[in-house]
This record gives C-alpha cells, sequence and structure tokens, in this order.
C-alpha cells in the first residue's frame, strides 16, 4: 500500500503518454517545445509549492498510500511527478 499512490501516478502518465503517441498531440508533436513548457510548468509550480512551504501553508502530512520519502522538507517525492503528470494532462488535453 505504501507506493500506491506513487504507482498510480505513473500509471496515469504512461496512458496519457499513449494517447499522445497515437494522436501525436505534445510530446510526439514536438518533444523539444514539450519539453520547455514542462519544465518551465515545473519552474513555476515547484517555487510556488516552496513559497507555501515556508509559509507554513504546505506541509506533508501521512498517509497510507504515499511513500514517506520526501524530497525537502514537506516536498513528498510524489509531488513533482504529479506536477510532471498535471502539465503533461493539460497540454494533451490542449492540444487535443
Amino acid at each position: 500500500m505504501q507506493f500506491l499512490y506513487l504507482g498510480l501516478i505513473i500509471l496515469s502518465i504512461i496512458c496519457i503518454g499513449l494517447i499522445d503517441a497515437r494522436f501525436k498531440l505534445f510530446f510526439w508533436a514536438s518533444w523539444f517545445k514539450a519539453s520547455v513548457v514542462v519544465i518551465a510548468g515545473l519552474v513555476f509550480f515547484l517555487l510556488w509549492d516552496f513559497l507555501g512551504i515556508s509559509l507554513n501553508i504546505f506541509f506533508a502530512g501521512d498517509s497510507q498510500i504515499s511513500t514517506g520519502i520526501e524530497v525537502l522538507p514537506d516536498l513528498p517525492i510524489e509531488e513533482p511527478i504529479f506536477l510532471f503528470f498535471l502539465i503533461q494532462l493539460t497540454m494533451v488535453s490542449y492540444t487535443g
């Protein structure tokens, strides 16, 4: 159960990636432009997270389905992976 959330996020990334590959919407249309968008989005949202953490707005809670591994204090490993999924899903939906 400990890796359930992370596993479901990764499964979701794979599924959206398959849709992207089938219809050539985002990464399959232009991998370089897609990479720039994803990196810019990750930087923006991670800065947002760091600000929220520093203001004690965001914090890592206890959950039986998360790994408990933190990249930084109060930033679980699932967060940057989820942010990647969020950007990927948004861009595949937008280009579709």
